[in-house]
């Protein structure tokens, strides 16, 4: 769709005034920011105060990604302040910050009859659905593509309205003075911001305001060399002294503490408990039920979890769950299910009937496994209710709470936390409402933590999924056709069905039964020059609810593909690494990652015994390549080492960056080693972190990361980072041990 429009917000806001988005008759929002004593509000974005204090607003959810140093560095670069007088706070939910690019993305979960009139961050609807919508959540690496833009424009503005304020008091023309360190500067002359901001106030900008000719961004360095930090994050000194408060952390007066037990399966029923058992309780205040969960508040939170496992609540299951009866689902949907043809090149997969190689591909449900559980403090008083809590969609959680006890929406008030890691985790809603009900059952403060087990009974893994890959090649290995098969619940729909129609997980289920899921096999149509591929979803309904994590389908596609790719040069006898070479004949980028990543790492052709693996993927504008090396000892198999060379695009911070793909390494080695849940009757199997066979630090291989330096558009790194783990190590360890992995978690099955 091309229709555009005009969508920057405009001018500078003071105290009580306006902000406008002009589009199809306009939309007015109040001011989001409200200045304190001694500070001036400039649009949505920014705050300067006499004292020189630079505090931007950051819309989206700091989850450990960053984001909270990203969007006040781009601020503080096109302002030209100085990052010692640089603060933060987190934007209230207002349509003053959509998230049109998310929108876009997501149109086939809340316009599934026509997505393609909104997908694309350009299109009214898309932006018109953000704005109303007021949709500001954080996900799939976008926050770069929304925010930069207005950011900047914000910036830019004030710059120019100090600048005006200066060339007054020199009386010289406002276009030849400077800003660097947080002055303003027209020769010898400087003045500090703290000086000008009120003077600042009386100017209206240029519309629109010039930027600067660059846009904030640090070029790769070796990843050896000892740099300083230009932009240190904002967050780190608070995290290192403890003072840094997330979701838990919250403490109110007279405020009292929530522990809750789920039934194994969205439907279960709470069916019975021991009233008298949690009478000798020390501390405990109040039982309340809900239809599916009990909960008990206490005036500490471990003796509200005592009181309910005392009370050995009881639950009605109205069908059994089990990981054999999922499995044997997902094995008849990807050998004989109906399938739903998703991407086609060429002729498909035309004359495939008779394959020269076809594997079977197999992944585990997996959790998220994110430190802080599920916590949020909610307060009901005066009609009106507040929660503090970490969301990534805190617009959909304020509106989810205030259904469950019956206010309007305007009656709540959510102080966005930021969250102990998330994972994606964080976009589901369900203690946004039980804590809602609980503070209204209790009539005082009251804070909800869910347990370790609770989150494991609870949650929403990622997806099981059966894949079946299958190509036709010539007598070099040189694919003709290729056909990804992936038999697996419409997971996006489902979650869509949750997030934005409140539907419960059994009628989210239901809705998305037996519908095609594009979403849910991205990834699967590799990025090499085959002429012909077909990527089918086979839909398969499961009792288990799944729903998204970080690196959502390329998490598993690229275990798929680059296994399979792996496969398929060993068994024509040719070198991994020139062998994907040779068909990424229009991916420059891509060639240039794996020949950097091959040469950090000393590869060696991964000939038998030498330990390494090879891998690749692309998600958007990105891409990574990465090489594993692994040993087998008398312990098993052991990951010595990752390294990874990454196409980001223009790196905003390089040191987050990093820190990105460091992270994204060792999260995408849980999922290839551990992090699975298995099932019996509906319940986990693993109760607590132990038993996920995540990493140690003792585990942690040594990790070596560098990036191309490029000029493309920004791509998240938290993403990227993940996905080409599990089949790095998982061509390892045939290199390692001579025996093929195609399950995830990979070793499941033993050596």
């Amino acid at each position: 769709m091309e229709v555009t429009r005009r969508g920057l917000l405009i001018g500078a806001a003071v105290g009580g005034g306006l902000l406008i988005a002009w589009g199809l008759g306009g939309r007015h929002y109040s001011a989001p920011l409200a200045p304190g004593e001694g500070e001036f509000a400039f649009d949505a974005w920014l705050k300067i105060a006499k004292d020189g204090v630079v505090t931007v607003a950051v819309p989206q959810l700091e989850m450990g990604q960053g984001i909270t140093t990203l969007l006040p560095q781009i601020v503080a670069v096109e302002l030209g302040a100085d990052w010692r007088q640089v603060g933060v706070e987190p934007a209230p939910i207002s349509g003053a910050y959509p998230n049109a690019p998310l929108a876009a993305r997501w149109a086939p979960l809340w316009m599934p009859l026509t997505p393609s009139l909104a997908d694309q961050p350009d299109d009214w609807l898309a932006r018109r659905f953000a704005e109303g919508e007021r949709f500001a959540a954080t996900a799939e690496g976008l926050s770069l593509a929304a925010y930069e833009a207005p950011a900047r424009a914000a910036a830019a503005s004030a710059r120019a309205m100090l600048a005006k304020a200066a060339a007054a008091r020199w009386d010289v023309a406002w276009e030849e003075c400077e800003t660097s360190g947080g002055f303003v500067r027209h020769g010898r002359n400087a003045l500090r911001f703290g000086e000008l901001v009120e003077d600042a106030m009386d100017y209206a900008p240029p519309d629109p305001a010039p930027l600067r000719s660059e846009p904030a961004e640090e070029k790769p360095l070796d990843p050896a060399m000892d740099a300083p930090l230009a932009f240190p994050r904002l967050d780190l000194p608070a995290k290192v002294d403890g003072s840094y408060l997330f979701a838990g952390d919250i403490r109110l007066p007279d405020m009292v503490y929530a522990a809750i037990r789920h039934g194994p399966l969205p439907q279960a029923r709470l069916a019975r408990f021991d009233k008298d058992a949690e009478k000798g309780t020390r501390g405990l205040l109040n039982v309340v039920r809900g239809k599916r969960w009990l909960a008990a508040v206490a005036t500490n939170w471990w003796a509200a979890e005592r009181a309910l496992a005392a009370m050995h609540p009881q639950f009605e299951v109205p069908g059994l769950l089990d990981s054999t009866r999922m499995e044997e689902a997902l094995d008849r949907g990807v050998r004989h299910g109906e399938i739903e043809r998703i991407v086609e090149i060429g002729d498909g997969d035309a004359g495939l009937d008779k394959p020269s190689l076809a594997l079977r591909y197999d992944v585990a449900p997996a959790t998220h496994a994110m430190l802080e559980t599920a916590s949020a403090t909610a307060r009901l008083r005066d009609g009106k209710l507040e929660l503090w809590m970490a969301s990534q969609a805190p617009e959909h959680a304020r509106r989810a709470a205030a259904r469950a006890v019956g206010m309007s929406e305007g009656d709540v008030v959510l102080y966005p936390m930021p969250a102990g890691g998330s994972f994606d985790r964080r976009l589901e809603n369900d203690h946004a409402i039980e804590v809602a009900l609980i503070a209204r059952e209790v009539g005082r403060p009251v804070q909800l933590v869910w347990s370790r087990w609770q989150e494991l009974v609870a949650g929403r893994p990622r997806t099981p999924v059966a894949a079946i890959l299958a190509a036709k090649t010539d007598d070099t290995g040189t694919i003709g056709t290729f056909r990804a098969r992936l038999a697996l619940p419409a997971t996006a729909r489902e979650f869509g069905s949750r997030l934005f129609d409140n539907a419960t997980s059994w009628a989210a289920t239901d809705a998305a039964s037996g519908k095609a899921d594009p979403m849910a096999v991205e990834g699967a149509a590799p990025p090499y020059a085959i002429p012909n591929m077909a990527v089918d979803h086979v839909p398969v309904t499961l009792s288990l609810p799944t729903g998204r994590m970080r690196g959502n389908a390329h998490g598993y596609t690229a275990f798929f593909v680059e296994s399979f790719i792996d496969e398929l040069a060993r068994r024509h006898g040719r070198e991994p690494l020139s062998y994907r070479i040779s068909m990424l004949e229009s991916d420059l980028r891509m060639a240039a990652a794996l020949q950097k990543v091959a040469k950090l790492a000393e590869w060696d052709g991964g000939n038998d015994q030498s330990g390494q693996g090879l891998a690749c993927h692309r998600i958007g504008g990105g891409c990574i390549a990465v090489i594993a090396s692994a040993t087998r000892g008398a312990g098993g198999a052991r990951v010595e080492r990752l390294t990874a060379v990454a196409d980001l695009g223009r790196i905003v911070n390089l040191d987050i960056a990093r820190q990105q793909i460091e992270g994204g390494l060792m999260f995408g080695m849980g999922l290839a080693l551990g992090s699975a849940l298995s099932y019996d009757r509906g319940i986990p199997l693993t109760a607590r972190l132990a038993g996920l066979d995540l990493p140690f630090l003792a585990d942690c291989p040594e990790i070596v990361v560098d990036f191309l330096d490029s000029t493309a558009d920004p791509v998240d790194p938290g993403e990227l980072g993940v996905v080409a783990v599990a089949p790095a190590i998982a061509n390892a360890l045939y290199s390692a041990t001579g025996l093929r992995f195609r399950r995830l978690p990979l070793l499941s099955e033993g050596l």
